[in-house]
């Protein structure tokens, strides 16, 4: 697919606070703190909600792997970088700092590219955020994830989790686990639908990347669609619902990848998408 005007190159892209990696268009980020299970900082939070942002525009990349580092997926907001100094803040920078973290989360939702989650290790406070606002979730049955936000003497509505924890688990068991902030473990985070599947620590990142490259050899367009029905209908009727997704899907059918599947089916071969 060719560079359109307005759209990005992000293969070359240099963040100072994360790893990054595009191959066969899927982008892999990890953070890049495994020595204290990868916590995040002011700066890390504002360069993961930037690049979202851009990939909202990128030409070279379909498909986004969110990958643990050093056996850990993400420990949250780093205590001593973050939490203190939200400690003696003014009202004002706390208010500017939990609207940027939300940020990340709308920049997630609204990249309009399916994200992986491919969990090992922690994934707590701001990592489950990170987790839970994926499209996909993969982990290890060791995986330990947490919203531990009450632990910290904050409540559980933190970036967009009483919104989204209860449409993905159920009402009863987001509120359990937002209330005690204790570890939902990997078997009843898969049992409760929170992830997809689970794989050993060996075989996880290569399951995560077969995934993604699966969707990447997929109709593209059609996926960023798809995503942005996923969002939107959240806070429609179920009439305004079909009604978009009518819109949505003739869209959709406007298509070369549409024509392709049409013409490989009647020809009995597989359809090779370009994502136009």
């Amino acid at each position: 697919m060719t560079a359109m005007a307005g759209m990005t190159e992000m293969a070359g892209l240099r963040p100072a606070h994360f790893l990054w990696q595009v191959t066969d268009r899927v982008a892999v980020i990890r953070l890049n703190r495994p020595e204290r299970k990868n916590p995040l900082s002011f700066e890390s939070y504002a360069e993961l909600r930037d690049t979202f942002r851009a990939l909202a525009h990128a030409s070279d990349v379909d498909v986004v792997v969110l990958a643990s580092n050093g056996g850990n997926f993400c420990s949250g907001g780093d205590v001593h970088e973050i939490i203190g100094p939200l400690v003696g803040m003014e009202a004002k920078g706390l208010l500017a700092f939990t609207r940027m973290t939300g940020d990340l989360v709308r920049a997630i939702l609204h990249c309009g590219r399916p994200v992986i989650a491919a969990v090992e290790g922690v994934a707590v406070g701001a990592g489950a955020i990170l987790a839970m606002a994926s499209d996909l979730r993969l982990a290890t049955p060791e995986a330990q994830c947490a919203f531990l936000f009450t632990r910290v003497g904050l409540a559980g509505c933190d970036m967009g989790a009483c919104a989204m924890l209860p449409r993905i688990i159920g009402q009863g068991r987001a509120a359990e686990l937002l209330y005690t902030g204790r570890v939902m473990t990997a078997e009843e985070g898969e049992r409760w639908g929170f992830w997809n599947a689970l794989y050993p620590a060996g075989r996880l990142e290569a399951e995560a990347m077969a995934l993604a490259r699966r969707l990447a050899a997929g109709p593209v367009f059609a996926h960023g669609i798809t995503k942005t029905q996923l969002v939107q209908e959240w806070s429609m009727g179920l009439d305004q619902a079909i009604e978009a997704e009518a819109q949505a899907q003739a869209i959709c059918m406007q298509t070369r990848d549409f024509e392709r599947a049409y013409r490989a089916f009647v020809a009995k071969e597989r359809p090779v998408f370009e994502g136009n």
